[in-house]
C-alpha cells in the first residue's frame, strides 16, 4: 500500500509497510481513534503458498499504526478469536492499566468482546504491538504489528528522510504441504519471514538515487537476526528506546537485531543498482524444504540412483554438488508448499528464500513513486564476466604450522576398564 498521507491531525511524512498497509483512523473531539480486530486470516506468504494464521484486520502482521507525538489515541480492540487475547503496546510510555498484560494490568478480552485502550503518544519512535495472552500460541500464529510515532516538531536526533519503510521479522513452523503453523516450536522454525512474507514474495525497497532512506525493523521471532545491506553503509539512528545519541552512531553494513528489539537504519542511497538486503544467517535465507536434507556433497551415487529409479521412477538425486542445482530443478512439491530456494533474477536463479529482498536504487525514479522499476541496466563493462585466456598456476596453501608449542605425546598403552556393580540396591548409588 502507498504511504497513507494524513488528512486530519498534525502532518508528517508517512511510512511504507513492505507487503502491508497503514490503519486508517478518525478524529473524534480531538482524539485519534483506531479499530483493530483480532481474527483468523489467510496470508499468502509467497506466490502459490498460503498460510492459515491469526492477525488483525484481515492480515498478519496487522496494519501499521501511525500517530504524532502528543496525540491522544483511542484504540478499539475486538476479539474474534476462540480464546482470550489482549494487546501490549511494546515500548510505549503509558498508564499501567493500558499496558496490555492479561491478568496483571487488565482482564483478557473474551471472544466476541471489544475493549478500549486510550493514552497519549508521549515520545517519538518506532514500536510494536502484540498479545500478552497465550503468547506462545498467538505470536506463533502471527499476531503482531508495527507502531510509528512521528515527532511533532523538528527533532535534533531524528532527521527528515525522503522514504521511510518498516517491516517485522517473524518466523513460522509450517510443514510442507500444510497451512497452519505448529504452535509449540521453540527454535526449529522453517519459515523466516518479513511481514509474514518469504522470498521471492517480499517486495523490493524502491528508492530514488540520492534519497535519504530510513528502514525500521522489529524482531518478534525467537532468535537474533544480523540484517545486512549491500552497496551502502547505514547508521543506527533509533531503537525501541528512542533515537540514539549522535555520539554513539557509527557506519555499519550489518545490524544484529535481538529478540524483542527494533533498529532504525538511515542511509543515503547514492549507489545505483539492485542491492541485496537480507538476514546474514544463511539458514534464514532458505525455505522449509531445506531442513533435514543430509549432506551428499562429493558422494557419487549414480549406481544407487539407477537402482532406486527402477522402483521410484520420479526419484531425484539431491545435493550431490551442493544445493544450488535445486533452484533450477522442476521438483514435484506437495500442494501449498514454497520451494526451498526460489526467485529468478536477470542472470538466472537467485538461490535464496526466507528473509531476502532487494533495494532498488534508480536515478529516474520519480519522487514518491514506489513502483518496481524492473531490473537494473548495468553500464557497459560493469558486470563480472568469464575469462577465457591462459592463466598461470595460482598460489595454493602448502602446509600447516607447527603450532604455538609441541603437543604432549603419550605412549600407546592398553587400558582395561573394570566395572563393579554396587551392592545394597538403588539406595546406595
Amino acid at each position: 500500500m502507498p504511504p497513507l498521507v494524513p488528512g486530519t491531525g498534525r502532518p508528517y511524512n508517512p511510512v511504507v509497510t513492505l507487503n502491508g498497509w497503514t490503519l486508517p483512523w478518525r478524529m473524534n473531539n480531538g482524539v485519534k481513534e483506531f479499530h483493530l480486530v483480532a481474527e483468523p486470516v489467510v496470508r499468502e506468504m509467497a506466490p502459490g503458498f498460503k498460510a492459515h494464521l491469526w492477525g488483525y484486520n484481515g492480515q498478519s502482521p496487522g496494519p501499521t499504526i501511525e500517530v504524532v507525538e502528543g496525540d491522544r489515541v483511542r484504540l478499539f480492540v475486538t476479539n474474534k478469536l476462540g480464546e482470550l487475547t489482549s494487546i501490549h503496546w511494546h515500548g510505549q510510555r503509558l498508564p499501567n492499566g493500558m499496558d496490555g498484560v492479561t491478568g496483571l494490568n487488565q482482564p483478557g478480552i473474551p471472544p466476541g468482546k471489544t475493549y478500549v485502550y486510550e493514552f497519549v503518544a508521549r515520545r517519538p519512535g518506532t514500536f510494536m504491538y502484540h498479545p500478552h495472552a497465550d503468547e506462545m500460541v498467538q505470536m506463533a500464529m502471527g499476531m503482531m504489528g508495527f507502531w510509528v510515532t512521528h515527532p511533532k516538531t523538528k527533532h535534533p536526533l531524528i532527521d527528515e528522510v525522503d522514504r521511510d519503510f518498516c517491516f517485522l521479522l517473524n518466523a513460522y513452523d509450517i510443514d510442507p504441504g500444510s497451512a497452519t503453523p505448529k504452535i509449540m516450536t521453540m527454535l526449529d522454525f522453517n519459515l523466516w519471514s518479513w511481514n509474514s512474507r518469504i522470498f521471492p514474495g517480499i517486495d523490493p525497497v524502491v528508492v530514488r538515487h540520492m534519497d535519504k532512506v530510513r528502514i525500521r525493523v522489529g524482531n518478534l521471532t525467537m532468535t537474533n537476526h544480523p540484517i545486512h545491506l549491500h552497496g551502502h553503509e547505514f547508521l543506527i539512528t533509533g531503537t525501541d528506546g528512542g533515537p540514539t545519541p549522535k555520539s554513539t552512531r557509527q557506519y555499519e553494513v550489518t545490524a544484529d537485531i535481538a529478540v524483542g528489539q527494533m533498529r532504525q537504519m538511515d542511509f543515503l542511497a547514492d549507489e545505483e543498482g539492485d542491492w541485496a538486503f537480507h538476514c546474514h544467517k544463511s539458514h534464514h535465507t532458505m525455505n522449509a524444504m531445506g531442513h533435514g536434507v543430509p549432506t551428499m556433497i562429493g558422494v557419487d551415487h549414480r549406481g544407487v540412483a539407477r537402482q532406486i529409479t527402477k522402483l521410484i521412477p520420479d526419484y531425484m538425486v539431491m545435493g550431490e554438488r551442493g544445493m544450488k542445482d535445486m533452484t533450477e530443478m522442476e521438483m514435484p512439491l506437495p500442494d501449498n508448499t514454497a520451494p526451498m530456494m526460489a526467485g529468478q533474477g536477470p542472470f538466472g536463479a537467485v538461490g535464496m528464500g526466507g528473509m531476502f529482498s532487494v533495494v532498488k536504487v534508480r536515478k529516474d525514479q520519480k519522487r514518491g513513486d514506489y513502483s518496481d522499476p524492473g531490473w537494473y541496466q548495468h553500464p557497459p563493462g560493469t558486470v563480472a564476466y568469464e575469462f577465457t585466456g591462459a592463466l598461470p598456476d595460482p598460489a595454493r596453501f602448502k602446509s600447516e604450522s607447527a603450532g604455538s608449542m609441541p603437543a604432549v605425546s603419550r605412549p600407546a598403552q592398553d587400558i582395561e576398564v573394570k566395572v563393579r556393580k554396587p551392592s545394597g540396591g538403588h539406595g546406595s548409588h
